[in-house]
């Protein structure tokens, strides 16, 4: 286990990332979902992360009932704030923002103070849950001046009077994430696909930063939403379909993997947990299947060899792993 900056709060090394079994792009069943959340348990996995954004709230509230099993503190649970949700007359889905549900509820950006107490008390709803530990600003991309002058300070509030262990922000980019760790008291930034083995743009400046900072950075997207979990014509690469000097890029990598007795699965997730500012790595999976072999291709030792022929190759320009 580690903990987020000085906040004291601990993470398990691989975290179970809640998206998916809010329906992200398909159908997940209630049972699918329990039963993930269930092995994700019994693979010795204590830091879950949801959102409201996840479903509609689907996420959390298949998160919140599948943690109930479990002493509330042997575990460590983060959620976001920035999207309130509303309740709609919609009959429709939610399928154009990636989660496939009933449109029941709309997302309204809303990084004010009272939008953050309001959106944390109802995620606390919906998990069936007093606390959580970790509260992130989630995409304030188009929002910054409000996610930092509002939406920042209330959570700097809600963690000096103890509702919450650990603040951050979480994002798809390093840039925005870089300036949170400099000007602000986070213990945390979550980045998603920008420190992985085809992007490694969050190594220029936020994990740099974060080290010296003593900031934790929590790493998702390790797989660039498909690509590096399965390189194939047709795959996905941060959510559209891959280019095609991408997908060669990645099936090399899969060859070289496989020629030093690994998957590129678990070089992937290694990949991501070498840098010493980052402390968990957000894997999301649908199924108990899914999470056991999550776990095994983390716990899988990559060989030095296989690094330096990436290097040597071309097809990794950084000096990490070693």
């Amino acid at each position: 286990m580690r903990t987020l900056g000085g906040s004291g709060v601990p993470v398990s090394e691989l975290a179970f990332g809640g998206a998916v079994i809010g329906n992200l792009f398909t159908e997940v069943s209630d049972e699918q979902a329990h039963e993930a959340v269930t092995a994700a348990w019994e693979r010795g996995i204590r830091y879950f992360d949801t959102a409201p954004h996840y479903g509609l709230g689907l996420s959390e509230q298949r998160l919140g009932e599948a943690l109930k099993a479990y002493p509330r503190s042997e575990f460590t649970l983060s959620t976001k704030v920035g999207r309130r949700l509303e309740p709609t007359g919609d009959s429709g889905d939610d399928l154009a923002h990636g989660f496939a549900v009933p449109a029941t509820r709309r997302r309204v950006w809303d990084f004010s103070a009272d939008g953050v107490r309001r959106t944390l008390e109802a995620s606390l709803e919906r998990l069936g849950l007093d606390r959580v530990d970790v509260v992130y600003l989630h995409d304030p991309d188009d929002h910054a001046e409000q996610a930092f002058h509002e939406g920042y300070p209330a959570l700097e509030k809600l963690r000096s009077e103890g509702v919450v262990g650990a603040i951050g922000a979480g994002m798809n980019q390093a840039g925005m994430l870089t300036r949170f760790v400099r000007e602000t008291d986070v213990d945390v930034v979550l980045c998603a696909g920008r420190y992985t083995l085809l992007d490694q743009s969050a190594l220029t400046e936020l994990l740099p930063a974060a080290v010296e900072r003593g900031v934790s950075v929590v790493i998702g997207g390790a797989f660039n939403s498909g690509l590096l979990a399965d390189p194939r014509p047709g795959a996905t690469y941060d959510y559209a379909r891959v280019p095609g000097d991408l997908l060669d890029r990645a099936l090399r990598m899969k060859e070289t993997a496989e020629r030093h007795g690994i998957g590129l699965r678990a070089a992937a997730l290694s990949y991501c947990a070498s840098h010493p500012a980052v402390a968990s790595v957000l894997v999301g999976a649908r199924s108990a299947a899914e999470v056991r072999d999550a776990a095994d291709q983390f716990a899988t030792p990559v060989p030095p060899a296989f690094w330096q022929e990436l290097r040597d190759t071309g097809l990794l320009t950084t000096e990490e792993p070693s």
